[in-house]
């Protein structure tokens, strides 16, 4: 194959995790998962995980960089970056086909363009100098330190704070850049209003499917409020119903409207991608699953 990785990516919603566990049985592949949230044990339906689709026909598909970190931890891109290169030569040293499978833009440009991400220890007097200025001065702060391409940067204080803390390091510290990744980019497409009805079916069906139950078990476990909000959307909202700030109809309308922004920046990431080079090879998300794989084959064949 004349590429190290096929990504494949594309926003929430699109069957993206189908594709690539179809391709990676039919390629001898194995994913490496980029989603930014199904690293956490136990947040399994807010996430989407999915896991029976890594099962096609008999056989099972390896995956990684799933269910690595108890939920109430704060993952980084700098740890993502550190255990997808140790994936990546893994798979790679068993002669297998690395797809990285998810829509997590940040995680997907930290692996293939190999960002210089130094692991940032906390600065307690920095924090304690930022947590004296209101929200609108710490996001015109780290504005003033870094182009805003990850709105959730913003969603409260503590992550603003985090993400000045990472930009000033990152300011002070020389480090080195990786080398990127012979990669090639698959995207998966749906029209907005597919994936508008998509967002809002699936939504309704994780709420059947038990998802109020394991935000309950969660905060039951004694992971702090804050920081199941801290991962955002269905963590975000269903906690805040848990907790009495909102009502059953207004969080899942609030949440459906959130889920609806986030597939938008998502795409945002992607074209902003492109307009800095990279070239995506944009499939139909309609297509049947073979006549896509047989597209995903002449794509990387050339």
């Amino acid at each position: 194959m004349p590429y190290e990785l096929i990504t494949i990516l594309g926003p929430t919603a699109s069957g993206k995790t189908t594709v690539a566990t179809q391709l990676a049985a039919r390629m001898g592949g194995e994913i490496i998962s980029a989603d930014s949230r199904q690293v956490y044990r136990g947040m399994d339906i807010g996430t989407g995980k999915d896991l029976a689709e890594y099962t096609v026909g008999e056989k099972a598909i390896p995956y990684h960089l799933i269910d690595i970190v108890d939920a109430g931890y704060r993952y980084s891109v700098y740890e993502f970056q550190r255990d997808f290169r140790q994936a990546f030569a893994d798979i790679c040293s068993r002669k297998k086909t690395p797809i990285l499978c998810g829509g997590s833009g940040m995680y997907i440009d930290a692996a293939v363009n190999g960002y210089s991400l130094p692991e940032v220890p906390p600065n307690h007097e920095l924090r304690a100098e930022l947590e004296l200025l209101s929200d609108e001065e710490l996001a015109a702060k780290l504005l003033s330190l870094k182009a805003l391409h990850n709105r959730s940067d913003v969603d409260t204080r503590k992550r603003t704070i985090r993400a000045i803390e990472i930009a000033l390091h990152e300011q002070q510290t020389p480090t080195t850049d990786f080398q990127p990744i012979k990669n090639v980019y698959i995207g998966i497409s749906v029209d907005r209003e597919a994936r508008r009805a998509r967002i809002t079916e699936r939504l309704h069906a994780r709420l059947r499917s038990g998802m109020v139950q394991e935000v309950e078990k969660l905060l039951a476990s004694g992971i702090p409020a804050e920081n199941l909000e801290y991962y955002g959307l269905e963590y975000k909202f269903l906690t805040e119903y848990i907790t009495g700030k909102l009502q059953y109809n207004e969080m899942v309308q609030q949440l459906n409207v959130a889920i609806h922004q986030f597939a938008k920046r998502q795409m945002t990431w992607f074209r902003h991608m492109e307009r800095k080079g990279a070239v995506i090879h944009w499939i139909d998300g309609f297509l049947p699953v073979e006549e896509k794989l047989e597209k995903i084959t002449s794509i990387i064949n050339g």
